[in-house]
């Protein structure tokens, strides 16, 4: 009996999803995972830990290695580089990227997760040297010998989303001088709400950072290597330049074959089949179906693309598939130096982009009871949550403070999953522990100031 061939393009968090669902519920499966790059699988989302020094090894940061999926059946090849699809044939040309070589796999099912590459702005002065990127085990190894380098002094960051404050945060504790600058007016503005970015814009200024928002890079200036950032509004001198400006999908080679929008997302119908048959799409170069929206949004995290694999697998060997892709909330979390936060499905910025009324409400208190003080832990805490002002359907929220409650946030995607209104949340039935919180759980607290009660 033949088997099935399954290709897979992309070894991170998809192609890693794909292996453990297939080898986990299927037979007779002949599975080939391709990876363009030399190292599979680099988790960038660790990276900061990494600069910090806080993993066992850079070779550890990953999603698996190779000789794990090997063991399960899988067929791995890294320096491989997928660059056409011949959906007649059905087939996928790949390049060995060490030879040079080009050959011809043939694929029943094909699964891309082809992923997505950090934007280099189109200013003069991105080929100098000591500009870099920051994602894949290699930029992580350059960064990382910059920040132990003592003639490296001043570090200017571009981007202050996730990565940029990352990458902040670590350059600062390796004692460099660092300059973190935006052209929005805020720091992490696509991902909160106002009220909560002013409490780390301040935290990030007491501890060291200089926050530059709202200007225009005009170019990276300097002979052979960066010696400056130069803006609309000034010059930052620069031993090292890290851009995290967003990102980009990885789907040139995809072009005129598969469907991409304007931008070059991947479009998928309801069950994350692209326009070719038998040919899927999920990941961070996909447009994913939001929950809280009811549209679909480029939604970059790992947790997405593991849930869409897990449908898709689940679904594979269906003339059609029994029910649809129900979506992602779309949830993630950071610390930024002293302070966590968690955040789980729209902001105000997120909703208006996607054409989603929404309104907002900012609540702040006290972990605990008045009698536990402020010196025994009793912390200042703040939550954000949105929702429909006609429905009261919660829609997105966050949660912050010294005291890590980010579980809180897993607390609000599951609200927003299962469509619950604050009248929902004000009354939930949570614990009640005084070492821990108040006699009404801080969502419970949240929901009711919400919904124009008052202060408890």
């Amino acid at each position: 009996m033949s088997k099935t061939k399954i290709i897979i393009v992309g070894a991170s968090h998809g192609g890693h999803q794909a292996i453990l669902e297939l080898t986990r519920k299927y037979k007779n499966l002949d599975i080939k995972l391709f990876e363009a790059g030399d190292f599979i699988s680099f988790m960038s989302c660790g990276m900061e830990l990494y600069l910090e020094n806080s993993v066992t090894d850079v070779n550890d940061v990953r999603n698996f290695r190779p000789e794990d999926m090997e063991q399960l059946g899988t067929e791995i090849y890294s320096n491989h580089e997928v660059l056409a699809i011949d959906a007649d044939d059905r087939t996928v040309s790949v390049k060995d990227v060490t030879t040079g070589s080009t050959e011809k796999y043939s694929y029943d099912k094909l699964i891309l997760s082809s992923g997505v590459t950090p934007n280099s702005l189109p200013v003069p002065g991105t080929d100098l040297e000591n500009v870099y990127l920051m994602r894949g085990k290699d930029w992580a190894t350059s960064i990382k010998a910059k920040l132990e380098n003592p003639d490296v002094k001043n570090i200017t960051i571009v981007g202050a989303g996730y990565i940029g404050v990352e990458a902040a945060e670590a350059s600062v504790k390796a004692g460099k001088n660092v300059t973190l600058i935006d052209m929005i007016d805020r720091p992490l503005g696509n991902y909160l709400d106002a009220e909560l970015t002013a409490v780390l814009e301040k935290e990030l200024a007491d501890k060291g950072v200089k926050v530059v928002t709202g200007v225009r890079i005009e170019s990276y200036e300097g002979t052979s290597q960066v010696t400056a950032v130069k803006t609309d509004e000034g010059k930052y001198p620069s031993d090292l330049v890290i851009q995290a400006a967003g990102v980009k999908p990885n789907t040139n080679w995809l072009k005129d074959v598969i469907d991409l929008d304007d931008r070059g997302w991947i479009k998928t119908d309801e069950y994350l089949r692209t326009n070719l048959p038998d040919v899927y799409a999920v990941g961070d170069a996909v447009l994913s179906y939001s929950i809280p929206a009811q549209t679909k949004l480029p939604i970059a995290l790992a947790t997405v693309v593991r849930r869409e694999v897990r449908y898709i697998i689940a679904h594979l060997f269906e003339n059609q598939p029994s029910v649809p892709f129900k979506g992602v909330v779309g949830s993630s979390a950071l610390s930024v130096f002293d302070y966590h936060f968690a955040t789980a499905g729209l902001n105000t910025t997120t909703a208006q982009k996607s054409g989603v009324t929404l309104k907002s409400s900012f609540y702040q208190d006290t972990l605990r009871p008045d009698y536990v003080p402020r010196e025994n832990g009793n912390t200042e805490v703040y939550v954000e949550l949105g929702y429909d002002p006609q429905t009261h359907r919660i829609l997105g929220g966050a949660v912050l403070s010294t005291y890590d409650i980010t579980a809180q946030g897993n607390v609000i995607a599951l609200a927003i999953e299962h469509g619950l209104r604050l009248e929902d949340l004000a009354e939930a039935d949570f614990f009640f522990q005084p070492g821990f919180d108040r006699q009404w759980s801080l969502l419970n607290l949240a929901a009711q100031h919400a919904l124009g009660e008052p202060k408890f």
